[in-house]
């Protein structure tokens, strides 16, 4: 999945910006400052499609994180504005951002423009997984749903959605609690947190899996747990 990095630090705009592109296959982190900007960027520099910089962070600027990025990486940079101004729109150009979107704008615009930017880059030609498909059910990505064989929507919940797009991501892999959390809470598990072994209790009933004996969702003793089924995959 195409990665991006956004430095917004008005947190409502961000989430509502991560919600928006996600829902368009893009698998997005956020950073709220120049400093956790840096942090996110040194762990995901080479895994990254483009990065999204807003001009005014509270401890830093976006031209000096465009300047850092430029200096290690090729990766294409949009740059945010709360001002229309041509001088920040030419500074940003010439440190070397891509392409430049003043505030508020349109998500759809800004969507376009992260799509044009990649396939320029040669990124976005390639086909995008939106279903997976295992034992009867089908997770569809774009929707965010679930549907039996029947092609009845079996009702999940945001973290039943993400355990679950977890475990189709890694079918057959042993899954450690604490990075299982980790995907679904943001947290790594404490040895006495029980809160993702319910959560899995209560996936596998959704999916008319056996809690005594499943055999889609399996525990692996001492390690974590596992997907067992097969998975197949396809673009929208």
């Amino acid at each position: 999945m195409r990665k991006i990095l956004i430095a917004e630090d008005d947190e409502k705009a961000g989430v509502l910006l991560k919600t928006y592109l996600e829902k368009h296959q893009y698998e997005v982190t956020l950073a709220q400052n120049g400093l956790s900007f840096q942090s996110e960027f040194s762990r995901l520099a080479d895994q990254l499609s483009l990065v999204i910089l807003d001009v005014m962070l509270p401890d830093t600027d976006g031209f000096v994180l465009c300047k850092e990025v430029r200096r290690r990486s090729n990766v294409p940079v949009i740059m945010l504005t709360a001002i229309s101004d041509g001088a920040d729109r030419i500074v940003g150009l010439e440190l070397g951002a891509d392409d430049y979107i003043a505030k508020p704008y349109d998500p759809r615009e800004l969507l376009a423009r992260i799509k044009a930017l990649l396939r320029r880059a040669g990124i976005d030609n390639q086909s995008v997984t939106r279903y997976y498909r295992f034992v009867g059910f089908t997770l569809d990505l774009l929707e965010r749903t679930v549907t039996d064989s029947a092609g009845a929507l079996v009702p999940l919940t945001g973290l039943d959605y993400q355990l679950l797009k977890y475990f189709v991501e890694h079918p057959g892999a042993i899954l450690d609690r604490s990075v299982l959390c980790e995907q679904t809470r943001g947290r790594d598990a404490g040895p006495l947190d029980r809160s993702l072994d319910v959560q899995i209790s209560k996936l596998r009933l959704r999916l008319n899996d056996d809690g005594k004996q499943p055999s889609l969702i399996k525990t692996v003793r001492g390690a974590g747990y596992v997907f067992s089924a097969d998975v197949a995959v396809s673009p929208a």
